[in-house]
């Protein structure tokens, strides 16, 4: 705690003596957002030595956490003990500071909602450089919960205090089939709500569409044995098993990295998923951090727009999205993105948040479905950048859904602050950045400044 207060005055005093007229950036070592910038005049906010676990504490079962650490070291840190974070997002490079200030989840959020939904407490550096402490009830009480989607607009999260659940050593698998995509949503609906399958309760839950005819339920529980466990982070790759077999074992740690290797198919684009790249790329590079640094090379070079005016292929725009629709119409949302955007495969993993957060307005205790998916899509003739992603946001709305805004948005000003509450965003960012230091939320979701 001692090495975790020095770092937090190392940069109060890094914010202190950056130039008001620049917008702060945080300097770290890895980034899971879509939104690439254009070059602008912004100051680096170094993040130096806020990238550790300070403690774990087994018998009240929580984790002091510097706001920089990563999910991989902290699933590491916790499993020793038996335990896990509530809820971890499924990259290993994801940051829990991040997981909280934007959006995180994985196959646990169908019982126990969201990142910032096990946070006991958060250390923040506000937008006018002071450093305070939020708690769910208190002074602050109405910063901790406007955090949530705020992106750094607020403020950074220092030090963060979480709950942890206890876990087993492996993770039994079940694989369920569909044809129909109506009765996959019923079927996650029944298994979600009442948390139990075939008489057995079940810890995860998420699902996979490859097509209209072939979508994917996948139950995870607990185990103190397995029969065997298998591999997916070197020539088998785990999307695909769900194909060919309906029963699998894993380690959890394994299990809760089981989309990293192949970014969940994303790999695919860079040709690692054929048997002979695959067979002499090193395990350590076939990860996703690895992957998001060749999509960020590409971004800045323009390499896969040249190729495609090389071979006269169509203007592809850039797809890549994580939206939350009511299960209810979960199946009229896939109907719409098979038709108007055509991208498969596409991941579902259910959700409820236990409560309602202000910027992130999920009704309470109502199931929603995230669907992603991450690609790039060939452009009608005449359209222009932004006409899937603009049809995507139309028909989420639409749907009673909501969109994260870790990527690219396109919404106009008046329309975002009516979906992402701008009557409750706009009295924090007052209260806590009074000079607008930091960027506000659509500059940097939407306009991507």
């Amino acid at each position: 705690m001692e090495a975790h207060r020095r770092a937090v005055e190392q940069i109060r005093e890094s914010y202190a003596t950056l130039p008001e007229n620049a917008a702060p950036r945080l300097a770290k070592a890895t980034t899971n957002l879509f939104r690439f910038r254009a070059p602008a005049k912004q100051a680096k906010l170094s993040a130096r030595d806020l990238d550790q676990v300070i403690s774990v504490d087994p018998e009240t079962r929580t984790a002091e956490v510097q706001g920089m650490t990563t999910y991989e070291d902290l699933v590491d840190a916790t499993l020793p003990h038996g335990l896990m974070p509530y809820v971890v997002p499924q990259l290993k490079t994801i940051t829990l500071g991040g997981a909280v200030t934007g959006l995180g989840i994985e196959s646990t959020s169908f019982k126990d909602g969201l990142p910032h939904e096990s946070v006991e407490e958060m250390e923040i550096l506000t937008g006018d450089g002071r450093v305070i402490t939020a708690r769910p009830e208190g002074e602050h009480a109405d910063l901790f919960h406007a955090f949530p989607n705020s992106y750094g607009t607020l403020g950074y999260a220092l030090r963060l205090r979480i709950k942890l659940a206890p876990v087993k050593p492996y993770v039994r698998l079940t694989h369920l089939r569909f044809t129909d995509a109506h009765k996959c949503m019923l079927a996650m609906q029944e298994i979600c709500e009442s948390g139990d399958l075939d008489g057995e309760s079940v810890d995860f839950v998420d699902g996979t569409f490859f097509a209209p005819d072939e979508l994917y339920i996948t139950v995870g529980r607990f185990a103190d044995r397995a029969p065997y466990t298998s591999d997916y982070t070197g020539m088998r790759i785990y999307y695909q098993s769900m194909r060919t077999r309906s029963r699998d074992w894993l380690t959890v740690r394994d299990y809760l990295w089981r989309w990293d290797t192949d970014w969940f198919w994303c790999s695919r684009a860079f040709g690692v998923q054929q048997p002979l790249v695959r067979s002499v790329m090193p395990r350590k590079w076939m990860r996703s951090d690895v992957y998001r640094r060749l999509v960020g090379l590409d971004q800045r070079f323009g390499i896969t727009a040249r190729v495609d005016r090389w071979l006269d292929r169509p203007v592809q725009e850039s797809v890549i999205q994580d939206v939350e629709i009511p299960v209810e119409r979960g199946a009229d949302f896939l109907a719409f993105f098979h038709e108007k955007v055509g991208m498969t495969p596409v991941w579902m993993c259910p959700l409820k948040a236990a409560s309602r957060w202000p910027l992130y307005p999920l009704e309470p205790n109502r199931l929603y479905v995230n669907f992603g998916f991450w690609g790039m899509v060939p452009l009608p003739r005449g359209q222009y950048d932004g006409y899937h992603n603009r049809l995507i946001e139309n028909a989420v709305h639409e749907l009673e859904g909501h969109k994260s805004l870790y990527s690219t948005s396109f919404y106009p000003r008046d329309e975002f602050w009516r979906l992402y509450n701008g009557d409750a965003y706009w009295p924090v960012k007052r209260a806590y950045d009074p000079g607008g230091r930091l960027l506000d939320l659509y500059d940097k979701c939407v306009r991507g400044r």
